[in-house]
């Protein structure tokens, strides 16, 4: 079987890209995740990217997000009209290892490494007019959670409709004086005379004393005379 020479060369290939050197996993794992992005625009190509769970997902992100940059910065093009023309991994060098192994032996193990490379090239109009007539603007999901955020924002802040009255904003942010408690003023035609309400209070617990104290000295003296009885009886 004869393959023909007609075919875009990997070099030649449209587009703007960037590569990634020497990367420290095999390329055939570069190429499971590759196979996840290749074609797709670089909004969903994102997204899949970051729900994929493999390791090497992650430098393929940054990747792409270079090829992006690339594009904005050489071509001037927008990330919106963009997709994933082409990715592929070669084989970088292999770093030999060995590891200890029983009766003083040893097995090799390889370090394999790879260069990944990511094109991105821009979306005919007719796919571009498309995808906007369907998002309803910019493609890309920056763009899309911008739009989003934007309008929620704008239906808080709607005005207020008319005939309803304008509110000063002055009179919500000054505080609120708190009121001073009321006291009941007494009637003016009756007077009420404290002093004299103490004072009988004093007498009355003086007199309750005296009656007391009299009281015990004379249960004293009852109990002395008897005693004194008592001896007078015993002589």
């Amino acid at each position: 079987m004869t393959m023909s020479g007609s075919g875009v060369k990997t070099n030649e290939r449209p587009g703007t890209r960037a590569v990634l050197r020497h990367a420290r996993f095999s390329a055939y794992k570069a190429r499971q995740v590759l196979n996840l992005v290749r074609g797709l625009p670089v909004a969903e190509a994102m997204d899949e990217l970051n729900r994929c769970e493999r390791e090497a997902g992650r430098p393929i992100g940054k990747l792409l997000r270079s090829a992006i940059a690339n594009a904005g910065a050489n071509d001037g093009l927008p990330p919106d009209e963009l997709f994933v023309a082409a990715c592929f991994a070669d084989e970088g060098p292999t770093m030999g290892r060995f590891r200890p192994r029983a009766r003083g032996r040893a097995t090799k193990i390889r370090k394999r490494s790879c260069h990944i490379t990511i094109i991105v090239g821009r979306l005919s109009p007719e796919e571009i007019a498309e995808r906007r007539e369907r998002t309803g603007g910019p493609a890309d999901a920056a763009s899309s959670r911008a739009r989003r955020v934007a309008r929620s924002r704008g239906e808080d802040t709607e005005p207020a409709s008319v005939g309803e009255p304008e509110t000063d904003e002055a009179e919500h942010d000054a505080p609120v004086e708190a009121e001073a408690p009321t006291t009941a003023e007494e009637p003016a035609g009756e007077v009420v005379d404290t002093d004299t309400d103490e004072a009988d209070d004093a007498t009355t617990d003086d007199a309750v004393t005296d009656e007391a104290v009299t009281a015990d000295e004379d249960t004293a003296d009852t109990a002395d005379a008897a005693g004194a009885e008592d001896d007078k009886d015993e002589d």
